[in-house]
């Protein structure tokens, strides 16, 4: 969660960090959002767009700072259900996620740990992709 994201970039890249996706801005979540890689490891920047953002008042209370982890699960419902089986709040229900493929993501809340992402794994479909197999194959 940053403050300017054009300044974020240009930090994370004298850190060795490669800018994935260009920043852009998720409608949904009144944000500006780019990702950043660096030999495995992901970052997503967040800004808000405006004070109505919901990261606002987030970024006032906390400043620049990483404020949640991001944990892909195969079925979003299942991981949903078993998070809240284990005490963690949905604040923000499945929606889709246009930076990301549209791929749904849910947030929830814990008092012990705070804010988790949890995201949808990439569908594929098994079946033209074993079609694609054959073809190679012959």
């Amino acid at each position: 969660m940053v403050k300017r994201i054009d300044c974020a970039v240009t930090e994370f890249e004298k850190l060795g960090y490669k800018t994935e996706t260009p920043v852009s801005l998720d409608g949904m979540r009144g944000a500006y959002i780019c990702f950043m890689q660096n030999e495995g490891y992901r970052l997503e920047l967040v800004s808000p767009e405006s004070e109505r953002s919901p990261i606002y008042g987030l970024l006032k209370k906390y400043k620049n700072s990483p404020y949640h982890i991001c944990y892909e699960v195969k079925n979003l419902e299942d991981g949903l259900a078993k998070l809240e089986q284990d005490g963690f709040t949905v604040f923000l229900p499945p929606s889709p996620a246009p930076m990301l493929s549209n791929r749904h993501v849910a947030f929830l809340m814990s008092a012990e740990i705070g804010m988790i992402e949890i995201l949808e794994a990439e569908q594929y479909d098994t079946q033209a992709e074993s079609e694609k197999a054959n073809k190679n194959s012959t």
